[in-house]
């Protein structure tokens, strides 16, 4: 049989305890239903660490991910370390992490659930069809940008937007790979109109589009993006941005389709990979068997396909949620107010008893 492959879960705070014990029943039940070897190894990140008396990214949990097959994480975040400076609190082990990995590519899948149709704030019609990836680039822009500062006593502030060509050319390139897997369509959005570092984005992007013919390239303002999300999101197949507008569109389309417990990420660059839900902490929640797990599932799906080369199985596992769904299971998040809701645990079972199905 072949050696297994290592996956380091790093459950993090709050609801991320939770949900990624949930796709790890998962990844178990598919790696044996397939007849293929999954190990596993926790570790320390965020608050957790820090609660443990630990930095917010560990030196053996950064050993642990450079040495992994792929990384499943759950969530950072912490109320009790609020106070702290932006560097030192549980979120900044996030964008080292992605830092460290290399990861420069963020996968944020949003659909149209079947049964879900309902659940989020658009006009049934108008949700049906959806079936868009939002690609990220993740380790520039302003979250990275140097020089950055707040000068309290001058009441001043600083953030950088910088990119150079082989940042944008890189994850362009990601898209349009995954385009030809798709429909074909790449939607790039930057604010051309107005930022210098958008009109370098935009020429790089058009370039790289010479090497797809096959794929269509559009652009589009990031405000016109945004509201064309609300209006029409079943028009969008890839949608290409910066950092920060990824972050934002990627939220938007969430809740577009019900939720924020429903998304997924993968974040892939040259070597070990990084899957997380796009949910937070939501530390009223921890404990309480509320979360939705749907998103971690999810990102063990795209740690299957993206990590593992297991696509069959990723596709499987998408299968299994969409079937629980078009049963009329729902979680707190997506449940009516005269709805009976499961519990995160009770969830995954009917995910786990799907896949046997």
């Amino acid at each position: 049989m072949a050696s297994a492959s290592e996956i380091l879960l790093l459950p993090g705070d709050g609801i991320g305890v939770e949900v990624i014990a949930g796709a790890r029943r998962v990844l178990e039940h598919v790696a044996e239903l397939s007849g293929f070897a999954l190990s596993f190894d926790t570790r320390l990140i965020g608050g957790a660490a820090m609660r443990a008396g630990q930095p917010p990214l560990p030196g053996e949990t950064l050993s642990a991910a450079r040495s992994a097959s792929a990384v499943l994480l759950g969530a950072v975040g912490d109320p009790a370390f609020d106070h702290l400076a932006p560097g030192t609190r549980p979120e900044s082990a996030l964008l080292a992490l992605r830092q460290e990995l290399g990861v420069f590519a963020n996968l944020r899948p949003a659909r149209a659930w079947p049964g879900l149709d309902a659940a989020g704030p658009l006009v049934p019609g108008v949700l049906a069809g959806t079936d868009l990836i939002v690609v990220r680039e993740l380790m520039g822009g302003l979250y990275y940008g140097e020089p950055r500062g707040w000068d309290e006593a001058a009441g001043t502030a600083v953030n950088t937007l910088r990119y150079s060509r082989e940042e944008i050319a890189r994850v362009a390139r990601t898209a349009f790979d995954l385009a030809r897997r798709r429909r074909k369509r790449v939607v790039s959005v930057d604010k051309a109109n107005v930022l210098e570092v958008s009109r370098l984005w935009r020429a790089v992007v058009t370039d790289i589009a010479r090497d797809y013919p096959d794929v269509a390239l559009t652009h589009e303002y990031v405000d016109a993006c945004a509201m064309k999300l609300v209006m029409a999101p079943a028009s969008f197949d890839v949608i290409l941005t910066e950092n920060m507008f990824g972050d934002i569109l990627s939220d938007e389309a969430g809740a577009v389709c019900g939720s924020l417990g429903l998304l997924a990420s993968a974040s892939l660059g040259d070597g070990v990979g990084l899957f997380e839900p796009v949910h937070g902490s939501a530390p009223a929640l921890a404990g309480r068997n509320m979360a939705n797990p749907i998103g971690a599932i999810g990102s063990a799906g795209l740690l299957l396909e993206y990590g593992l080369n297991r696509p069959i199985e990723a596709a499987a596992i998408e299968r299994a949620v969409g079937a629980v769904l078009a049963g009329g299971e729902r979680t707190a998040d997506l449940a009516g107010p005269s709805a009976a809701p499961l519990g995160t645990i009770e969830f995954v079972d009917r995910v786990v008893e799907a896949l046997h199905s």
